[in-house]
């Protein structure tokens, strides 16, 4: 009598394994991607097709000629960071808007939208409907 073994090596190839690795290491992909944040600063800009901002907690103008206010009161460089905290202080979620004049160099606006991002403010950049 002669007794064989039912241990055959099978030619076939199963990818269910394979797929469930890669539909894994995708999920883990989009998580983390997720989760990395990015240097750039909070930056709602407005529509222009006649929008209003409902909520106008704090307005920071830069006139042509480089002269800070802070709701219609002058204030220095130097003393823009201070002020902005102080209109600030008791609201909830302060709201900055700034209205710099179209020839103001961007580092001055980049100037008071990192004051904004500091202090975890939300910054609206003011355009003109038009």
């Amino acid at each position: 009598m002669e007794l064989r073994g039912r241990n055959k090596v099978s030619a076939e190839f199963s990818m269910s394994s394979m797929t469930d690795i890669v539909f894994l290491l995708l999920i883990f992909f989009m998580l983390t991607s997720t989760l990395v944040t990015t240097s750039a600063l909070d930056l709602v800009l407005p529509k222009s097709k006649a929008e209003t901002v409902k909520k106008q907690d704090i307005t920071v103008s830069i006139s042509r000629d480089l002269t800070f206010k802070v709701n219609d009161v002058q204030v220095s460089e130097q003393q823009l960071e201070q002020a902005i905290l102080s209109n600030g202080r008791g609201i909830d979620q302060p709201v900055v808007i700034l209205m710099a004049d179209e020839n103001v160099p961007t580092g001055k606006a980049v100037f008071v939208m990192d004051i904004a991002y500091r202090n975890r403010m939300k910054m609206v950049l003011a355009t003109d409907p038009k």
